[in-house]
């Protein structure tokens, strides 16, 4: 676990690792496929990002998950990063958004081809994933059915017990396969949370990849050492 002073140190150590990855994609002219999440927590490591990374061309976007909500809604994750990384006309990365979300069962399934048909056997390079206050990730909640899945890559969620309560997420198995996973969280009220990590408790979905985490982010007010 890397504890970080503050908020701010912690996006820019995120934004860095994922920075030099990209870089070292490009260099070598091959496709990149990314994981991100939506939420409060990581925009700031996506303005950095987009200070720091001159071209996303060679870059597949991937949500994480997504909110059953209309694409231009406030709380759509496709909105977040087409706001912040979608800025870069010829020279941005290829944003793949969820297709009709506010139908999470058509919605899941389709990004799931999508997602199988670009990786063609390979697996994503980097998932970045944020932690709620009650130990979720992406959208996998405490004992939800969604944390079953064995074998889809993407699945619908409903009955979430934060707003809003229908979504679509990625799954674990894809989760713990990407080449270089991180988990980024800041904040006090994220403290129980990542003391759970070790756990491997379903009341608490993140500890279920933390075998699978390459490093985890926090400031010093998450710090369950501090």
């Amino acid at each position: 676990m890397t504890v970080l002073p503050d908020a701010e140190t912690a996006a820019r150590r995120a934004a860095e690792e994922i920075a030099w990855r990209v870089d070292s994609a490009r260099a070598e002219d091959r496709l990149f496929h990314v994981a991100l999440p939506g939420g409060t927590t990581p925009r700031r490591t996506y303005e950095l990002l987009r200070d720091r990374v001159r071209t996303w061309r060679h870059v597949h976007l991937w949500l994480s998950d997504e909110r059953a909500v209309p694409h231009d809604h406030p709380d759509s994750n496709e909105r977040l990063l087409e706001e912040v990384l979608g800025t870069f006309g010829a020279l941005g990365p290829t944003i793949h958004p969820v297709s009709s979300p506010e139908r999470p069962e058509d919605a899941a399934w389709l990004y799931g081809v999508e997602l199988g048909s670009q990786l063609r056997g390979r697996v994503l390079d980097i998932a970045l994933l944020g932690l709620g206050d009650d130990g979720h990730t992406a959208s996998l909640f405490p004992d939800h059915l969604a944390l079953n899945a064995a074998e889809a890559p993407c699945v619908p969620v409903h009955y979430a017990p934060k707003p809003p309560p229908d979504r679509v997420t990625l799954t674990l198995p894809v989760l713990r396969r990407a080449r270089y996973t991180m988990l980024l969280a800041v904040g006090e009220d994220k403290r129980g949370a990542l003391s759970a990590l070790g756990r491997a408790d379903r009341r608490w979905p993140a500890s279920l990849l933390a075998d699978d985490l390459d490093e985890v982010i926090c400031d010093l007010a998450a710090s369950p050492r501090s």
